[in-house]
């Protein structure tokens, strides 16, 4: 009997799932912190269905679109995971190839990042421009 959409997958069920072995899957823990499958008495990993997303969506920056872990992390990190979505759902040049499309919009995918209208860039510029003067506040109360 094959398991629901929203079923919880095992290790060697999400990797299967998402096209690489169980100890790719580990080493990418190690690698992204944004990877955070259950993990039941033992140690057993049990991945949800939005794991299972991130996991095909990591497939397709590193394995299909060839980018480094670190500039993956960078992005992860600076952007958050929508942005991850957003890459591998592009159609992207790899390798000489035209473009990456295709299925790749088929599969099931993080929800798509809302952008921020151009009032929202200036707030959120105004705020960075804010948090930096306050550091340089900071850092002369410190260093004097």
């Amino acid at each position: 009997m094959a398991k629901g959409p929203e079923a919880f997958r095992t290790i060697s069920e999400a990797a299967e799932e998402v096209g690489v072995a169980p100890h790719v899957l580990r080493f990418w823990e190690t690698r992204f912190s944004v990877i955070r499958p259950m993990k039941r008495a033992g140690g057993r990993r049990f991945y949800r269905p939005q794991d299972v997303a991130l996991l095909r969506t990591l497939r397709v920056l590193l394995h299909d679109q060839g980018r480094s872990i670190k500039d993956v992390q960078r992005l992860s990190r600076s952007e958050g995971v929508r942005a991850l979505n957003d890459l591998a759902t592009a159609s992207v040049p790899v390798y000489g190839v035209e473009s990456v499309s295709g299925d790749l919009a088929a599969r099931p995918a993080v929800e798509p990042r809302d952008r921020p209208d151009e009032a929202g860039r200036r707030r959120l510029a105004a705020a960075r421009d804010d948090l930096l003067a306050i550091k340089r506040r900071l850092d002369a109360l410190l260093s004097g």
